[in-house]
């Protein structure tokens, strides 16, 4: 078992105290010393054992120091007092003259910290073996030890079983007294676990040999010989003739090495004995030595500097004083430093090697080094402790005139109570609030906590903080909604031109609620490209249904904490944007817009995409649990309105709980109303024009629209208009300002300089509480907005054609329609050319992986079906032999993707290999498979848009994008475009090169079609 030192306080042993027999003999200095002596002169053999029968004395309770006395049994535990020490569970053990030489002594090795010869410890033994032999050796008048450090502190061992686990350097020690180690069980019993020894250590001593434990079982050992010294707290007798009986022990017992020690009888015992032999201090002058002394009065001021700090210090030092009699410390050195080892808590490395220096000038270095360390620690705990009662010295001041001040205004009638003025406040606003029964639980809870709260405490903000968000939150408060469909419908239509399934969407809203006579709370998802009115139109529905207003963006939101709050334990803690919006407009049933939830981040705070799944679920809203509040919101009566550019990075299960409605991209014709109608009123209005006479002709928008904003939405198209009325405003105050001063004014100022002189300018500003005067316009000013303005105001024209090849294009370019970023669509011409090489494809244009597969698909089919084209003479014939086709996309710095250009690939390079010329106004989209599919595409109102932009005539489409294409296309654009639907490319290609090789392909996929669609 594990062998500890307890952590009881080192004292040191009393010169005038050094007997604990009770026979009254005096042993003072001169008697100890003389006892000392005689010793000396004795053999091991001849040292006759001392008789311990003589008992026990409670006055050794005063040299086994603190230790001894707390284990001494002496408080009456029945409540009855004179009990005396023989009914104490300790063993005292007489203390006689020790002897100088003790060649073989019971090795204990112990942990934590060293021992250090005059200063007392008490350690811990468990192991039964050890215990047993310790009684024995008490009883025999042999109650000597040797104490050894172990090196490693986790060992677990009252046996020495390897000299290399302890330090060879130990002490020579005496037991002074042992008690009964108990330990507590769950019944309430105790059981005695081993014994806890109070060692006194007299001198130095080496390890020169061990001898192992036997190996002797624990059946082996004699009950009377582990029974306890004491038993059913009655002082065991010790009988001499029993004592004679035990050293019986032959030589045969023992191993034949053993000599006839004083520990002879403790071989039966499975414990380690060591061979040891006393270590002596080097000589040295014991006359005044300069530098022994000067390192003693470090050590004694050092010893002063801790006594200051440390009070614990100052009571062993009073003791090593009254030890050391009327003697000068200076001629002990060798005292002086093992005390300061003793009583130091430095490392078991250092301290031991205190004790194994045996040069006085190295030990006194070596303990004035742990000493130092130990003022430091003292210091610093010091410090820590100041600092520490001066912050609650302060908090306890600053509470005391709190508490004074308040006292004072009290009585004075100034102000009342704050904490009772202000529960008042939570009661009267619960009272006018419809909470639940789970909410109103929670807000007494509260409530009462707050009253049992000091102001001045922490814990008294938070929840005050808390009950302000429960009472804000308007519990059963609704806004009365305005069923009107007339009313509605001219609300949408004043605010925004268009967006016809959004209005259409709203009106359906208002009818069911106008049935019902009451609405539940829905989730609409607008998804459109930038600047189409997403989220103006959001606030116009609030307006057209009478209900509060509230938006937030998720644009880049990366915490959840942000949505569903955050735990109160955190400073600053506040709830979500859900909880916030109810706050903010005082009602259960706003309109709550959530703009950009395309745009949602993912970083480790969780996703918030997966925590708005519960504030849109309509199975789970009604109950939403935000982290701050911690109490269950009804979320059912908000109308959600989501805002996305696409639906490529919503996540599923939210995608799936909301109602899509796609917001497409505007016309040239809308463009120009809103313009028109909404846009150019309002710049001129922002510009202080509206009272000027200002005409922006039709030709006029859509030369901006056609040459400066082609984008789908109309944001771009706002703020050319704004910069040209602001070049407008420019122009008529440049021209027509009132910067001239009136000739009163300038008589007056005349005046004023003549009678007062020239004077300091003064820099402070003018300041006036009266608003300005509008200018006044001239009533002739008028102002036409043609071209040629804006072109001077705006500059050079962003867009200058549409088509890159107007008048004809040569073999190998086809037109494709594509549909840009900015959710616009466009014309893109393909170029192809054959030069010498190897039959590759070489690709430029910055395509995508998905556009040059396209590439390669239709390269594919061409090589397939060459002889059908009319391109090769047979079918074995090699297409391209030494020779590459080369396929470019122009304007390479724009990035190109996307499986819509496979029938134009195919156009331009039957172009190329037949030499055919395709017509300038001829665009086409669509992907082709590989076995000649046309499959379908998206995108088709704004690429249709701008192929009417750029004047084409003819369009090839995919046949299963007609539906799409007759009901999202405005007519005006379908009755100036001719619209060919191919579902094969045989087919396409017939209608853009007319009739050639392939128009009897086309028959058959024709006549083949039909009778499928016959069939289905």
């Amino acid at each position: 078992m594990h062998l500890r030192t307890s952590s009881a306080a080192l004292l040191p042993r009393n010169k005038n105290s050094s007997s604990l027999s009770n026979d009254g003999e005096e042993s003072g200095e001169k008697d100890s010393e003389n006892d000392g002596a005689d010793d000396e002169k004795k053999s091991p053999k001849e040292r006759k054992r001392e008789d311990v029968s003589k008992g026990m004395s409670t006055a050794s309770a005063k040299d086994a120091g603190d230790m001894t006395k707390s284990g001494s049994g002496a408080d009456d535990s029945d409540g009855k007092n004179g009990r005396s020490s023989r009914e104490s569970s300790s063993l005292l053990v007489s203390r006689t003259t020790v002897p100088s030489v003790y060649p073989q002594v019971l090795a204990l090795p112990i942990t934590r910290r060293p021992l250090f010869p005059g200063f007392y410890k008490a350690v811990v033994i468990k192991n039964p073996q050890v215990c047993a032999a310790i009684k024995e050796a008490l009883k025999r008048g042999q109650p000597y030890v040797g104490a050894f450090l172990l090196k490693d502190e986790e060992e677990d061992s009252d046996v020495i079983t390897n000299l290399d686990k302890v330090h060879r350097v130990g002490v020579f020690a005496q037991i002074t007294s042992i008690f009964p180690a108990q330990s507590g069980k769950s019944d309430g019993k105790e059981e005695e676990e081993g014994i806890t020894a109070v060692l006194y250590p007299h001198r130095r001593i080496s390890i020169d040999e061990l001898i192992t434990p036997m190996g002797k079982g624990m059946d082996e050992v004699k009950v009377e010989e582990i029974k306890s010294v004491q038993e059913d707290g009655k002082e065991a007798s010790i009988d001499k003739s029993d004592i004679e009986r035990k050293e019986e022990v032959t030589l045969e017992e023992m191993p034949s090495h053993t000599p006839p020690f004083p520990t002879s009888f403790l071989h039966k015992y499975d414990v380690s004995l060591v061979n040891v032999s006393n270590l002596y201090i080097d000589p040295y002058d014991r006359k005044p030595n300069q530098y022994i002394r000067a390192v003693m009065s470090e050590l004694i001021s050092v010893f002063k500097d801790i006594a200051n700090l440390n009070p614990l210090f100052r009571d062993q030092i009073a003791n090593f004083s009254i030890s050391q009699g009327a003697g000068n410390v200076f001629e002990e050195p060798e005292k002086l430093a093992d005390f300061a080892a003793a009583v130091s808590s430095s490392e078991l490395d250092e301290l031991q090697a205190v004790l194994q220096s045996m040069n006085v000038e190295d030990r006194l270095q070596k303990a004035l080094l742990v000493l130092k360390k130990e003022l430091m620690n003292a210091q610093l705990q010091s410090k820590i402790s100041k600092d520490v009662e001066n912050k609650i010295q302060k908090r306890q001041r600053e509470y005391y005139l709190m508490e004074q001040l308040k006292g004072i205004k009290k009585e004075l009638g100034i102000e009342t109570d704050g904490k009772d003025k202000l529960v008042e406040k939570f009661k009267e606003k619960a009272s006018q609030l419809r909470m639940p029964e789970a909410a109103r639980k929670v807000f007494d809870e509260e409530l009462s906590k707050l009253q049992g709260l000091e102001p001045a405490a922490s814990e008294f903000n938070i929840t005050r903080g808390y009950l302000e968000w429960l009472t804000n939150i308007p519990w059963g408060v609704y806004t009365p909604e305005n069923f009107s469909i007339a009313h509605a419908k001219h609300v949408l239509d004043e605010d925004h031109f268009g967006l016809t399934d959004v209005k259409d969407r709203i009106l359906e809203f208002l009818a069911i609620g106008k049935l019902r006579g009451s609405v539940q709370g829905k989730i609409i998802l607008l998804v459109g490209p930038p600047g189409v009115g997403k989220t103006s139109i959001g606030k116009s529905i609030a307006r057209a249904l009478d209900r509060q207003f509230f938006r937030f963006s998720v644009g880049g939101l990366n915490d959840v904490a942000e949505i569903k709050g955050h735990r109160r334990t955190y400073v600053g803690a506040m709830p979500g944007k859900a909880i916030q919006a109810l706050k903010k407009v005082g009602t259960e049933n706003p309109l709550v817009l959530i703009d950009e939830v395309d745009k949602v981040g993912r970083g480790w705070n969780g996703d918030p995409s997966s925590a708005l799944l519960e504030m849109l679920d309509p199975e789970q809203n009604p109950s939403f649990m935000d982290h701050y509040m911690d109490v269950a919101v009804d979320l059912s009566r908000v109308l959600f309105v989501c805002t996305a550019n696409t639906l490529e990075t919503i996540t599923q299960p939210l995608l799936d709980r909301m109602e899509v409605i796609e917001v497409s991209s505007y016309t040239a014709e809308e463009k120009r109303f809103i313009a028109r109608d909404y846009l150019a009123p309002q710049a001129k209005t922002n510009s202080g024009l509206e009272n000027v006479d200002i005409t922006l002709p039709d030709a006029s928008i859509d030369f901006l629209i056609r040459r400066y904003a082609r984008e789908s939405g109309v944001r771009g198209l706002r703020k050319l208009l704004e910069k040209v009325y602001r070049k407008v405003a420019f122009d008529i105050v440049k021209e027509h300002g009132d910067d001239d001063v009136p000739l009163e004014a300038i008589a007056e100022q005349a005046s004023d300089s003549s009678a007062f002189g020239a004077q300091e300018t003064s820099e402070a500003p003018k300041v006036t509480t009266q608003p300005r005067e509008p200018m006044k316009v001239p009533a002739s000013v008028q102002f036409v907005i043609d071209e040629d303005m804006i072109r001077k105001f705006l500059g050079p024209a962003l867009y200058h054609k549409d088509r890159l090849y107007t008048h004809s294009m040569p073999a190998g370019v086809a037109l494709g329609l594509g549909y840009l970023g900015n959710g616009a669509g466009s014309l893109m011409p393909i170029e192809t050319s054959l030069m010498p090489g190897k039959g590759h494809l070489q690709l430029t244009g910055k395509l995508g992986d998905v556009i040059k597969e396209s590439a390669s698909i239709a390269l594919s089919w061409i090589k397939a079906h060459a002889h059908e084209l009319g391109i090769t003479k047979g079918f074995d014939h090699n297409l391209l032999e030494n020779r590459d086709v080369h396929l470019h996309m122009p304007e390479g710095a724009v990035g190109k993707e996307g499986p819509s250009a496979g029938v134009a690939f195919v156009s331009s390079l039957i172009s190329l290999l037949s030499n055919r010329e395709l017509s300038t106004t001829l665009a086409m989209t669509g992907e082709v498979s590989l076995r000649g599919m046309v499959l379908p595409v998206g995108g088709l109102k704004e690429k249709l848009l701008a192929a009417h932009r750029a004047g084409i005539t003819k369009v090839i489409l995919p046949a299963q994008n007609r539906p799409s294409v007759e009901a999202d296309v405005p007519k005006s654009v379908l009755d100036d475009i001719d619209v060919h639907y191919v579902t094969n490319i045989w087919s396409a290609v017939e209608i853009a090169f007319g009739a050639g090789p392939w128009s009897e392909k086309a028959k058959d996929w024709s006549a083949r079609e039909t009778v499928d669609d016959a069939i289905a």
